[in-house]
């Protein structure tokens, strides 16, 4: 019976501590500090889902909405007030449903950076926003994920919670895209731009027609919304093209990389003979294109070009890894 008693008081206690720890998780809280960018953006929900996550609902004059990012705080950030910290931004592709979340739910990005000391900002391009400003035939330019992103989160973040301006970004297939597309038409802004099976040459051959059909796909039915027609707006077209503005992104340490398409070594079971017929051929040729000019121009791209592999999580997994001490460098850390 006296041992009973212990075992229940004991149960009772770590009921208790569970209760409380719950209690700290996943519940919105007002901002410590409320900032407000340019734009007029400010944080209208603020959720820790543990230690490290912390999750922000940003209301976006530049989108017209609330826009989510998702932020890995390094250790010593509850601890140490008055320091600022580095950022590594990780851009997701385009249509995923787990959206802002895609990196801690699809790799090992949370161990990986468990004692680095530095911020991942983890921002949502929705479904397929190109990382843009939509041209809508000159009538608006809603939504503008670059403003949302360069601007709005930025801001907020630097203003109220203490992120420092060192800065690298990566991404993912179309945010592999959004990162180099972000590295050069903001120079200076990121030390360091990482693309991982990302479309890098919007005007390859091929490549219009993947943009197009990837935003009908996500009921984008008029295609044209975005940057019009390559045909008949080509400027527009070039404008947001990492290949034809490789001369700003000079003095940007620039890492790219693709597999083939074909059966890798995360693809049990897939024939080799098949792959990845569309998505991940198609990224390989612009990242090519774009480690070409790069040559032309005399400009360093370090580029791993690893054969069999497809258009997935577990080799961009990979490749964060092996990129990340070349991410980092200049971060100071």
């Amino acid at each position: 019976m006296k041992l009973r008693g212990r075992r229940s008081a004991a149960l009772t206690g770590l009921l208790a501590a569970a209760l409380a720890a719950g209690a700290l998780a996943d519940q919105p809280a007002t901002a410590a500090a409320p900032v407000t960018a340019d734009t007029g953006a400010t944080v209208v929900q603020e959720t820790r889902i543990d230690a490290r996550t912390l999750d922000l609902k940003i209301n976006s004059p530049s989108l017209g909405a609330t826009g989510m990012v998702r932020v890995l705080l390094p250790q010593g950030w509850d601890s140490q007030p008055n320091r600022t910290w580095p950022q590594v931004w990780l851009m997701h592709g385009c249509c995923e449903p787990a959206d802002y979340k895609s990196w801690t739910q699809f790799t090992d990005v949370e161990e990986l950076t468990a004692n680095v000391p530095a911020m991942i900002v983890m921002p949502t391009d929705g479904p397929a926003g190109m990382f843009s400003a939509w041209w809508n035939f000159g009538l608006s330019s809603k939504p503008d994920w670059e403003t949302f992103h360069v601007t709005e989160v930025r801001q907020i973040l630097e203003r109220g919670y203490r992120a420092g301006t060192q800065r690298a970004i990566a991404g993912i297939s179309i945010g592999g895209f959004g990162a180099m597309h972000y590295a050069f038409r903001h120079p200076g802004m990121f030390t360091t731009a990482a693309s991982y099976s990302g479309v890098l040459d919007t005007m390859g051959i091929g490549v219009p027609a993947i943009i197009k059909a990837i935003l009908i796909r996500e009921g984008f039915f008029n295609y044209l919304l975005l940057w019009g027609s390559e045909l008949l707006a080509p400027d527009r077209w070039r404008s947001h093209n990492p290949t034809a503005n490789l001369e700003k992104l000079r003095g940007t340490a620039l890492y790219v990389s693709s597999g083939n398409g074909q059966a890798g070594p995360f693809d049990p079971g897939t024939s080799n003979e098949g792959g990845d017929f569309l998505l991940e051929p198609n990224a390989q040729a612009a990242t090519q294109s774009f480690v070409n000019r790069a040559q032309q121009l005399g400009i360093p791209v370090t580029a791993n070009f690893y054969g069999p592999g497809t258009h997935s999580w577990p080799y961009w997994q990979r490749e964060l890894h092996r990129s990340w001490s070349f991410l980092t460098a200049r971060l100071g850390i």
